[in-house]
């Protein structure tokens, strides 16, 4: 009854009029050459049985070898062969493998160690256990796959063994306890142990094959056949052994492919990954985290990507995207488009802009290939909003202070690439307690299930769920995926908004005149001495002084001066100068050129930003203990 209700899927490639209950044969019969795959073969009305047993043959190495070929993954395709071998062939098949597996890339020389990584109807499992059939499955040919094979057998150069992997001649069945098996019982004892050839009854059947890639040698595959006696099934015979030798080639052929994939995907998977951030800025206002999952093994790996970038203004930029399609080609591209969005970010352009920009860069890059989707979206701690745009990628999920959630719907637009096509910012608030998840498809979007039904049911699940961090957050969104492989990868960014009070931040306009720097000294000391700095206040006051000084002298337009107090004290001037400065040596003579080093000597940190409209020069410094 079991074996019935297995799927189509799940059976092994059958000869058509193979008879599932096979009679125990005579004595005469289990000497007599088989005449097909099976010991008791349906004729077909008016045909010969040469003809009927060739016609059999042939549309089961037909249907085997589609199957053996069907699978890119390793483990299936090792499972493939055992089922399309077991039992039609044999009544057992074990498959070892080189150990470590090889680079197939290029010859890996002579096979040291051979580790068991598969076996189909039988307990072999580690070198010195049972090796005989396992006449204690519920089924008759019950098939198991062995995920540990125990230690490694070594080879032993000149042994049988080696020669039965080495050997370029057709392979021969052996018949246990015979003269002319003294080789074959050999080379089980190196496989599995004297205690394991013993477990094999006289009259058991073996073949010996090689699993030879393009290069080399993979592995080896063992076919059992129980005592014809036990079974009615003969020995093999020379037409058992000629189609077993096909397939074990298109086995050979099949895992080397299996090992090729592994290892492009293990590169490609490697390419994305060192192009993602290993750990994401924290700003002031805002705490981050994020999440990768790669699609499961069978699956390309995809471009998905995320980044935040720091701006000026206690500001930072938000980013997630999704190159199309899954290749190695995919993960170069998002390198690509992620490096560009950093740099725009960088600029501060306005959302829109960035995506602007981004779809002109791709279309440099491929314009039909390399299409992306991506949500851009900068958060203002100081002011409470967030400004958004979106290229045709899913919506991100808006948290509000009182917990509801809600899918922020933006103009989507088209993906990154398509061209000619205009996207809008839209600004929302986002009060301190508020969050926003950004995300890929893959998340919401699964083989059973559709994209809106997904993105309901992750509104629905964060807008439920307790969590106090954006690590939680991720976790929390990460649930709604149902179990089993993903055929997509996934990137998570979540940001938990928090805000800088409004009496933490002093902001100026000062126009670009000779006496604006004495001015700024002044403002920067009256609010120093508000918040209670004053150990800060002649360090600081000499730092702005020299900065806006700087400026006044490039500055067209007002300059701004702002003082920003969280764990630490950020100031910050702008221009509307692009000239970044540059520290430069300076002689005993030099009357400019020293400002720099001023500030590089009594700062913690400091730099400048080129902004779309001009730059920004800041620097930080620690709050004195106790603050």
């Amino acid at each position: 009854m079991r074996d019935q209700l297995k799927t189509e899927a799940e059976q092994p490639p059958a000869v058509p009029g193979q008879r599932r209950q096979v009679p125990a044969a005579t004595p005469a019969q289990a000497t007599a050459p088989a005449t097909a795959l099976t010991s008791a073969p349906v004729r077909r009305a008016g045909a010969r049985p040469e003809r009927t047993e060739m016609a059999d043959r042939l549309a089961y190495l037909d249907s085997a070898t589609r199957r053996i070929n069907s699978a890119l993954d390793l483990a299936a395709t090792l499972r493939n062969i055992g089922r399309v071998l077991v039992p039609t062939l044999a009544d057992a098949a074990v498959v070892h493998l080189r150990d470590p597996l090889p680079n197939v890339e290029r010859e890996p020389g002579f096979p040291e160690e051979l580790r068991i990584h598969h076996s189909t109807g039988t307990r072999i499992g580690r070198r010195g256990r049972p090796s005989g059939m396992d006449d204690r499955r519920r089924s008759r040919y019950g098939a198991r796959s062995t995920a540990d094979g125990g230690p490694a057998t070594p080879v032993t150069r000149g042994g049988a063994l080696a020669h039965a992997l080495l050997s370029r001649r057709p392979a021969e069945a052996a018949v246990l306890g015979t003269p002319a098996a003294e080789r074959a019982e050999t080379l089980l004892r190196e496989l599995y142990g004297t205690r394991g050839v013993a477990r094999l009854a006289a009259g058991t059947s073996v073949l010996a094959l090689p699993l030879r890639g393009r290069k080399a040698v993979l592995g080896l595959l063992i076919l059992i056949r129980r005592p014809p006696e036990r079974t009615g099934r003969p020995v093999f015979d020379a037409a058992d052994t000629a189609t077993a030798a096909h397939l074990a080639t298109q086995a050979g052929l099949a895992v080397d492919t299996a090992l090729r994939y592994a290892r492009e995907w293990e590169i490609a998977n490697e390419l994305q990954r060192s192009m993602l951030p290993l750990r994401l800025p924290q700003s002031h206002g805002v705490r981050i985290a994020q999440r990768y999952l790669p699609g499961e093994r069978g699956a390309q790996v995809g471009g998905d990507w995320y980044d935040a970038v720091p701006l000026p203004g206690n500001r930072v930029a938000l980013i997630v995207g999704d190159v199309m399609g899954h290749s190695l080609t995919s993960a170069a591209i998002m390198g690509q488009l992620r490096t560009s969005a950093q740099t725009l970010a960088a600029l501060d352009l306005p959302p829109h802009e960035v995506l602007y920009h981004l779809d002109e860069q791709a279309q440099r890059l491929g314009r039909e290939q390399h299409l992306a989707t991506c949500v851009y979206a900068v958060y203002d701690p100081i002011a409470n909003r967030v400004v958004m745009a979106n290229a045709g990628h899913v919506p991100p999920v808006l948290v509000r202070p009182d917990g509801t959630a809600e899918l922020v719907e933006l103009d989507s637009g088209a993906p990154i690439g398509v061209g000619g096509v205009d996207f809008n910012s839209v600004e929302l608030p986002a009060p301190p307690g508020s969050a926003l998840l950004l995300f890929t498809d893959g998340l919401v979007e699964t083989r059973t299930r559709p994209i809106s039904d997904g993105l309901e049911l992750l509104r629905a699940r964060i807008a439920a769920a307790r969590w106090q961090s954006p690590e939680q957050l991720c976790q929390e969104a990460l649930r709604i995926l149902p179990p089993g492989d993903r055929g997509d990868d996934i990137a998570l960014l979540g940001a938990c908004f928090d805000g800088i009070p409004a009496g933490d931040v002093a902001h100026w306009y000062l126009q670009p005149r000779n006496e604006t720097p004495g001015r700024a000294r002044r403002l920067a000391a009256h609010t120093l001495r508000r918040w209670g700095l004053d150990e800060l206040s002649e360090a600081t006051e000499l730092m702005v002084s020299e900065l806006v000084t700087n400026a006044v002298q490039h500055a067209t337009r007002p300059v701004t001066l702002s003082l920003v107090r969280t764990t630490r004290l950020r100031c910050e001037v702008g221009d509307d100068s692009p000239l970044l400065p540059r520290p430069r040596r300076t002689g005993p003579e030099d009357e400019r050129g020293r400002g720099l080093q001023i500030v590089a000597r009594c700062a913690d940190r400091w730099g400048a930003t080129r902004l779309g409209t001009g730059k920004v020069v800041w620097f930080e410094q620690r709050l004195p203990a106790g603050m």
